[in-house]
């Protein structure tokens, strides 16, 4: 009889009779009564009563009961640690038993276990494990210490198991090279900066020898593990593609797919002259397509991993469109993103094949794909020119089937035509404009419009089918609108005499029956253009238009490459980069293409790209500096996550990575890539900006005790600037905002008055920053505690910290700042000076400054003047250590005093600074060194600033 029967009895008073079955001496009876025990544990019952007797019965060398009674330990181990340390002398025993099976058995409960308090016992028969002969205990005990690492990070690393771990990459068994390198990847990722898998040409080496013995699982953690390394030269790259690739002919798709992402990582190292290069894109192909003959939910994986990998190299699949058709029985979901990657692969050698399925597709049933099918044909004729006539040709006829969605659809593509091929198509317009009655889709009804707009004059009827629309304005939806106020000026501008009467019922619906406040806005700038300047009115609504671009649903470039490397994984079948998506995701690092190398490629290698170059590689994702609503817009304007106090946040930053995570995270986009970056173009790790010997950068021993302006900030403050307006009561509906920064003992605040020059009360006070260069954000809300009434000011000092998101601005110290009242949200701009981040831990030790002045290169060194300072050395020293500018020596070189000085970002960034004052002469002569020469600029702002008032 099958174990189905201990699922069925709800006995009374059972727990009691368990127990007496628990203590029987015979050994069926215990094993009947622990399986009992299971099943009601699986049912959900509690039977944590029992687990002093199920402990017991841990005494076997029966297997399968041993394994029963260790799922019960895992399960209530949690619930009752003092319990539980009753098992530890068991697990002791079983580590030293002479079955392999059970010395496993024992470390991958003891794993599972997660229980503080039991661990430390469990660190001894761990070791022994660890160590053992039989590598399927070894295999057992690697996993184990990621779990262990998981419970108590601290422990794993002083018994040293670490090290052990990263010795089993090198053992001769395959499967434990597999699983430690599982685990050491598992802890790396929850501790991004330890350095733990230190990959060279060795390890490589013996993962690569791994790699064609593993079981699947295994494959997939070391290809994982090889995706992760920068090769040193292309010559090493081509050797581990050389590989890698048999893996693409394995049975299981993700061992492909890893396979596929190492590839794709190791191309960009290879020249596309090499031979290797071209063999590598045909043996690509092969194991794509095969993917796609899986079932349906593979394939869509599959195929979202495709439209990653064709954006990225077309090359490799332009000559396998044919797969990509769709089937009738394929699900909805697998036939759209078939279609998709049908565009991106659409070239003027298969458009024909192209088009005639995509016809095909548009008289199907299944009303999502038909619309997807009639857009794809727009998407064509906008891609390859040769076809236009082709495709305009077919959706005339598809427009003729009557069939209302295709007809819709059709007139929204066909607007995109019009914009990428002006002066060509017009003729079809007549067709267009027969259909319009049947139009009732918001997007298909203002493309119609906009067509009407555009091409007025060659429509005789253009005011009577605009005027058709206006009937029912106010049922319309924005959009709808938006286009037919636009274009009814644009007819008003081509036949003024006869559309008088129609633009100014336009403008009265728009500007005085509207709440929509984008409609009224726009309909009060057309009102005051055509009233002031209907010239100038011509030439801003009937500009020439920009051809819009082939593909616009292209993922941008930084991403792309981002999700290229997270081929196989969630990323990318999400298209988004795993810190969208994984909640608290601390250990998410961001990860990019190794940079290229090879002859032919210099042009396109981020180190030689010229400056002009640098606005392009910006990813246009993120807004233009001057687009202040891009990123406000989209902020929730709720109180702000305050973060830790300051001066914690500038301590942890550590002294050896000194652009820990600051400038290094936002200068990731800069194009030549600053030496602390490695010259790498931002890819490789930021280096050690001072050597690990100087330790925490707040003191240097008792040096520092009795230097007692070194790290305690003066009570004087930092110099503040006057208050000036940032936001003109023109501008915010009446709401006057002025204010400056200001650093008083290592806190930041915004000093700000609000000032309401309006008629109305004003409440409702919040406030949010973008993100910026220093990740500036308020630590609390902004506290209005009365409505301020007209005429009335309030004074409010709002808390900063620096723990925001990060984006470089320009210029550097840009911050773009939202308000709300009840009123409306208004935006404005502003400048803070450098000086706020100046900490008060940052007097540098003189053998430490001396090292790193030498260390920091020549072409990093800026000079600036600062004229009219009539000061003596001594009193620009204690004026400058007022805001944190600390004097580390002072000598007197022919005359002239020269200071050595050192400053700290709170990102972790110093600068160091030579002044040279000669007592005659005002202008004094400032050197500053960075490893980050953007801010040396700023800094020199702050010096002018600070000894100037």
């Amino acid at each position: 009889m099958t174990d189905s029967k201990y699922f069925t009895t709800t006995k009374k008073g059972e727990i009691f009779e368990l127990k007496a079955e628990l203590n029987s001496d015979k050994k069926e009876k215990k094993k009947e009564a622990v399986k009992k025990v299971i099943a009601s544990m699986t049912v959900g019952k509690d039977v944590s009563a029992l687990f002093p007797d199920v402990v017991n019965c841990m005494q076997t060398d029966n297997l399968e009961l041993k394994k029963l009674v260790y799922l019960y330990l895992m399960n209530y181990a949690k619930s009752q640690p003092d319990m539980a340390i009753m098992a530890v002398n068991t697990f002791v025993k079983d580590c030293e038993d002479p079955n392999p099976l059970i010395r496993a058995l024992a470390v991958r409960t003891m794993g599972c276990i997660r229980v503080d308090k039991i661990t430390e016992y469990l660190c001894e028969p761990l070791r022994k494990c660890l160590k053992d002969e039989d590598p399927y205990v070894r295999k057992t005990a690697a996993v184990c210490v990621a779990k262990l690492h998981d419970i108590n990070a601290q422990l794993v690393e002083d018994q040293g198991f670490l090290d052990t771990l990263k010795d089993l990459i090198s053992d001769s068994n395959p499967m434990v090279v597999a699983n430690a390198v599982a685990a050491l990847s598992e802890i790396a990722e929850s501790h991004p900066s330890s350095n733990l898998l230190d990959l060279n040409p060795q390890s490589i080496n013996k993962l690569l020898t791994a790699l064609n013995e593993c079981t699947e699982w295994g494959q997939i953690f070391i290809l994982d593990c090889l995706a992760n390394y920068v090769p040193k030269d292309d010559r090493e790259a081509q050797s581990i593609c050389e590989r890698v690739t048999p893996r693409l002919s394995h049975a299981n798709s993700a061992v492909v797919l890893s396979a596929v992402k190492v590839l794709m990582k190791f191309m960009e190292m290879l020249s596309k002259d090499l031979d290797y290069y071209g063999t590598l894109l045909k043996k690509l192909a092969p194991p794509l397509v095969t993917l796609l003959s899986a079932e349906p939910e593979l394939q869509y994986v599959a195929l979202r991993n495709i439209n990653l990998i064709v954006q990225k190299r077309p090359e490799i699949l332009k000559h396998e469109m044919k797969v990509f058709f769709v089937k009738y029985n394929d699900p909805i979901y697998v036939k759209l993103e078939k279609l998709d990657i049908m565009i991106r692969l659409a070239s003027q050698a298969n458009i024909a094949q192209v088009l005639a399925e995509l016809k095909e597709y548009a008289t199907e049933v299944d009303v999502d794909f038909v619309r997807k099918a009639v857009r794809a044909i727009g998407r064509c004729a906008i891609k390859v020119e040769q076809s236009a006539e082709r495709c305009v040709s077919t959706l005339l006829d598809l427009i003729q089937t009557k069939v209302n969605y295709v007809v819709q659809e059709a007139i929204v593509v066909i607007k995109d035509i019009f914009r990428k091929y002006p002066n060509k198509y017009e003729s079809v317009i007549a067709t267009l404009c027969e259909n319009l009655d049947s139009l009732d889709e918001p997007e298909a009804r203002a493309a119609m419009i906009w067509i009407v707009g555009e091409y007025a004059e060659r429509i005789d009827n253009a005011d009577e089918l605009l005027e058709s629309f206006l009937e029912g304005f106010h049922d319309e939806s924005t959009q709808v609108q938006l286009q037919l106020l636009t274009a009814i000026v644009k007819l008003f501008l081509k036949k003024p005499t006869e559309t008088q009467e129609l633009v100014q019922q336009v403008l009265s619906l728009a500007t005085q029956d509207s709440d929509n406040p984008d409609l009224r806005d726009r309909g009060y700038i057309y009102w005051r253009l055509l009233s002031t300047d209907p010239v100038a009115a011509k030439e801003v609504v009937l500009a020439e238009k920009p051809l819009i671009s082939e593909e616009t649903d292209l993922i941008e470039p930084t991403l792309l490459d981002e999700l290229i490397c997270y081929i196989g994984t969630l990323a990318s079948v999400y298209h988004k980069p795993p810190s969208a998506f994984v909640e608290g995701s601390r250990g998410v690092v961001h990860k990019s293409l190794p940079p290229r190398t090879g002859s032919s490629e210099s042009a396109e290698s981020p180190e030689a790209a010229p400056s002009a170059g640098q606005a392009a590689e910006q990813p246009a994702v993120i807004p233009a500096q001057g687009d202040l609503l891009g990123d406000l817009l989209n902020l929730d304007l709720g109180p702000p996550v305050s973060g830790p106090p300051l001066a914690a946040s500038s301590v942890q930053m550590g002294a050896v990575d000194l652009l820990g995570g600051g400038l290094d995270s936002l200068l990731r986009s800069d194009v030549g890539g600053s030496p602390a970056m490695g010259g790498g173009g931002g890819f490789a790790a930021p280096s050690p900006a001072v050597p690990p010997s100087m330790g925490a950068p707040l003191g240097s021993g008792l040096g520092d005790l009795f230097d007692l302006t070194g790290g305690v900030g003066t009570l004087s403050g930092s110099y503040v600037a006057p208050k000036s307006v940032w936001l003109p009561a023109m501008k915010a509906k009446g709401l006057e905002i002025s204010g400056t920064f200001s650093r008083q003992v290592g806190s930041i605040s915004m000093d700000l008055v609000l000032t309401n020059k309006a008629l109305q009360v004003m409440s409702d006070f919040a406030i949010q920053f973008n993100r910026n260069s220093f990740g500036l954000a308020p630590a609390a809300p902004l506290q209005v505690h009365a409505p301020l009434a007209p005429n009335q000011s309030v004074e409010i000092s709002l808390p900063l910290n620096t723990v925001g998101s990060v984006m470089k601005m320009d210029p550097l110290n840009n911050l773009q700042v939202a308000v709300k009242n009840n009123i409306d949200v208004f935006y404005f701009s502003t400048l803070y000076p450098l000086h706020i981040l100046f900490v008060e831990d940052g007097k540098m030790e003189r053998q430490m400054f001396l090292a790193t002045w030498k260390d920091i290169p020549n072409e990093n060194e800026a000079q600036f003047q600062i004229k009219d300072c009539s000061l003596s050395a001594d009193a620009v020293s204690s004026k400058l250590q007022g805001s944190n500018i600390f004097t580390i020596a002072k000598r007197n070189v022919e005359g002239q005093d020269m200071l050595y000085q050192s400053l700290k970002l709170t990102n972790g960034i110093w600068v160091l600074a030579e002044l040279r004052i000669q007592p005659s002469n005002p202008t004094v002569t400032l050197s500053l060194k960075c490893r980050a020469p953007e801010v040396s600029q700023h800094v020199y702002q702050a010096y002018d600033t600070i000894l100037k008032n």
